[in-house]
């Protein structure tokens, strides 16, 4: 897909993905043309992009990341700095804590729904 599409289907700005891609988190095959084609699973990987971003993880630590968000369970353990390690674990409870507030907003309103009446 082209990165017109796939700034509709994701909701992500072009000059967004165009930086994800100068950054190294995103790749794209150049045509002849020089346009960029991105292949199927582009969509997730922005997607995931965003939600790392948004729970402030640096574009240069993602970038460290990518060989584990491709596949988890990667053999070779990184080495990072204990601060690093801090942060990420900081982040992490957060979205913990996020994912924990979701559910139950999720479950509530799923028990409001059961329970409701819907007019015609």
């Amino acid at each position: 897909m082209r990165i017109g599409e796939l700034s509709s289907l994701t909701g992500v700005p072009t000059r967004l993905l165009r930086y994800y891609e100068e950054q190294g988190l995103l790749s794209a095959r150049r045509e002849t043309n020089g346009y960029r084609e991105y292949a199927d699973d582009a969509v997730d990987r922005v997607s995931q992009l965003r939600g790392l971003i948004e729970a402030g993880i640096p574009t240069a630590v993602i970038r460290d990341m990518i060989p584990c968000l491709c596949d988890p369970a990667i053999v070779d353990a990184p080495v990072i700095a204990r601060e690093l390690a801090e942060t990420l674990d900081q982040r992490r409870e957060q979205l913990e804590r996020r994912i924990s507030c979701l559910s139950r907003n999720r479950d509530a309103i799923s028990a409001y729904l059961s329970r409701a009446t819907v007019s015609p």
